[in-house]
């Protein structure tokens, strides 16, 4: 089979797993917190001295960290990170790190996720509010306060910049090493009644998905006239021979 066949399906695989992700980020685009997905390419060397062929790889898939738009909802249990840090939760899988800063507290004070999480403090323990001591007041630190009275401190987690990140929900992340907590708030802190949506742009991706299918497009037509050629060569080598 000739190498174009090779090189051209290998195009085909790179620009469908591109198309995947795109699709993905498009569907969450409004969803709180979300990291985008993107896909880093590089090229296969054939390794054969005559004829070099470059093939595409698949791609390896990456979560942006890329911060996302803060946006005021004046909701006192909505919480927006800045700077690089997340917030921890607590899931029945373990712990979980997410941008989404939309919380609520129980009948008996705890301090949850919209989907029923527990937010930890620093130390990585469930925080718990005074539920008759009327709505927290959440200081740039994570310092929860009630009726003028200190409750405790939202913990704020720094993830290693190498560490590989594996989704997980509600909007949530899974780090290959240790998260640490921050205790310097100049360039990272909180912002209550505020939120923070998708590092994603809707515009920017939509664009990205027609260049990529023009591009798929584009590869398939070139292994048809490649198919076709070659069954024209077999067809006049049959007829001389």
């Amino acid at each position: 089979m000739q190498s174009n066949f090779y090189v051209g399906l290998s195009a085909q695989t790179s620009l469908l797993r591109r198309l995947e992700t795109i699709a993905n980020n498009v569907a969450n685009a409004t969803t709180a917190g979300y990291r985008a997905e993107e896909v880093r390419f590089e090229q296969l060397l054939s390794g054969s001295p005559t004829d070099p062929v470059a093939y595409a790889s698949p791609g390896k898939s990456y979560l942006s960290r890329a911060s996302g738009e803060i946006v005021r909802t004046d909701n006192l249990f909505d919480v927006a990170v800045e700077g690089d840090a997340w917030l921890a939760i607590q899931t029945p899988s373990g712990t979980v790190y997410t941008r989404d800063g939309r919380l609520r507290m129980t009948d008996t004070g705890e301090l949850q996720t919209l989907n029923g999480y527990a937010i930890l403090d620093a130390g990585n323990s469930p925080m718990r509010l005074d539920p008759n001591a009327g709505p927290p007041r959440i200081s740039r630190d994570g310092t929860v306060t009630q009726a003028n009275r200190q409750i405790g401190a939202i913990g704020l987690f720094k993830i290693d910049d190498k560490a590989n990140l594996t989704r997980a929900e509600n909007s949530g992340v899974v780090p290959d090493r240790a998260a640490t907590p921050v205790v310097e708030f100049t360039k990272t802190g909180m912002q209550q009644g505020y939120v923070e949506r998708a590092n994603i742009n809707p515009v920017m991706e939509i664009s990205r998905l027609i260049m990529v299918s023009r591009a798929f497009e584009a590869v398939t037509a070139s292994l048809k006239d490649s198919e076709n050629s070659q069954t024209d060569a077999i067809r006049t080598l049959g007829a001389t021979s």
